[in-house]
């Protein structure tokens, strides 16, 4: 369904359906793009552009609403995107559109799959989907040179009108992937109605002369065919999930615990135990479950770190502490990088690496372009994956992941002090603004 803010049409230059989205409002601060599939857009246009220049201006246009109306229609996006000086100039970015071939690989690849289905009807693209879709030849995002340009500012190269408007996307791709489908070549509607034939087709039976022969898409998981029951035929409701974790039993009392077993500590891990059953429970009814592989197994110091975030008491808490090498304040500082990240927070919090000269010469030109022309930036020391403001009491570090997380000093030594970011800048105006 479209928003208010949005209309249909159809374009009479296109074969395919328009969607005009209005103007969005100025983006004061944080990323463009919060989805990883608005990401990769992003990501394809700076490894694109010739004009760092060009790409840093394009970004204040995006930030400043300069960006007008946005249409999008099979292969081209358009906007009028104007200047400081009120100049108003047309900008279109193209992507080539997929060919029927590739169209009809990808609509059976995703119809084979319920839970890709079920991703889409929640505006959703899980990586498992552009995965699938890229082992069968199928592109769906953008790669380095995919994105083409053309203003009537008369640039050969993407210029900061082009840049602007890419921008703008991608907060509309974070919004719903529908939009880049149909820069690939289908509208929503005409997809989604594809995908109920064909998905009605593979569930037909098999004629009764051939009873013996396996009806097409057999096999499917119960979990995908229920996240995708309002595409299939009606099926039963699913069971309920469990609302809260089964109390843990009291051990105390009675026949004294052989030596060696603290029954408190057995209690508390009784009823971790139960919480964590609950959970797994909750999830594997979850719509996306099919489509996500299992987290990575903890370590025995990672989980130390989860059951500490559970709360315990302090001798549990001490016990803790020493089987995973930490100290108690230490302990508290892997519990808060773990309650802002899990394990992602926790190894930034405990790793100093040396990110690649591509990705820390993007950050630089982040940090770079987060500041005005005349504003006054701070002065940053870089120590491999670690930013720190001279003089001052903060800041970020560059995960493994490619986010950015804000730190600052505390009876010195360096905290977490914060979520993660894509934007570097972002979490150092967070610090700044906290202080």
């Amino acid at each position: 369904m479209n928003t208010p803010e949005e209309a249909e049409s159809m374009d009479q230059g296109t074969t395919g359906p328009e969607r005009t989205f209005a103007a969005l409002p100025a983006a004061l601060g944080g990323a463009f793009a919060r989805s990883w599939w608005g990401q990769a857009w992003l990501k394809a246009l700076e490894d694109t552009a010739l004009d760092g220049a060009q790409v840093k201006l394009g970004r204040r246009h995006a930030r400043a609403g300069a960006v007008g109306a946005v249409s999008v229609r099979p292969g081209r996006i358009t906007a009028i995107v104007q200047d400081r000086d009120h100049t108003r100039h047309r900008s279109d970015v193209l992507l080539q559109q997929l060919s029927e071939a590739d169209w009809d690989r990808l609509l059976d690849l995703v119809a084979d799959r319920a839970g890709h289905i079920a991703a889409l009807l929640d505006r959703d693209m899980p990586p498992v989907l552009v995965e699938d879709a890229a082992a069968a030849g199928i592109e769906l995002l953008p790669g380095i040179g995919d994105l083409e340009s053309e203003c009537s500012c008369g640039a050969w190269d993407h210029c900061a009108h082009s840049t602007a408007l890419c921008y703008q996307v991608a907060r509309l791709l974070d919004q719903d992937p529908f939009v880049l489908l149909l820069l690939r070549g289908r509208g929503e509607q005409e997809l989604l109605d594809e995908l109920q034939a064909r998905s009605a087709a593979r569930a037909e039976l098999p004629a009764d002369g051939d009873a013996g022969a396996e009806r097409p898409g057999a096999g499917v998981p119960a979990a995908e065919a229920y996240a995708a029951r309002d595409i299939l035929p009606p099926l039963p409701a699913p069971p309920p999930p469990v609302a809260t974790p089964g109390a843990a039993p009291v051990l105390g009392g009675g026949t004294p615990p052989a030596p060696g077993v603290e029954v408190a500590g057995l209690e508390f891990l009784i009823g971790d135990a139960a919480a964590r059953a609950q959970r797994l429970l909750a999830d594997a009814l979850s719509t996306w479950h099919p489509d996500n592989p299992p987290p990575p197994a903890l370590t025995p110091a990672q989980d130390a770190v989860r059951l500490a975030a559970v709360g315990p008491g302090p001798e549990i808490s001490a016990r803790l502490a020493a089987g995973s090498g930490r100290e108690a304040r230490g302990l508290a500082q892997a519990v808060r990088a773990w309650e802002l990240g899990g394990t992602a927070g926790l190894a930034v919090l405990e790793e100093e690496w040396t990110p690649e000269p591509e990705a820390l010469a993007r950050a630089n030109d982040r940090l770079a372009a987060a500041w005005e022309d005349g504003e006054t930036r701070p002065r940053l020391r870089a120590t491999r994956n670690r930013w720190t403001v001279v003089g001052g009491d903060t800041q970020v570090r560059y995960g493994r992941d490619g986010r950015w997380w804000p730190y600052r000093k505390e009876g010195g030594q360096w905290v977490p002090a914060g979520p993660a970011t894509d934007d570097p800048a972002g979490a150092l105006a967070g610090l700044s603004a906290e202080g």
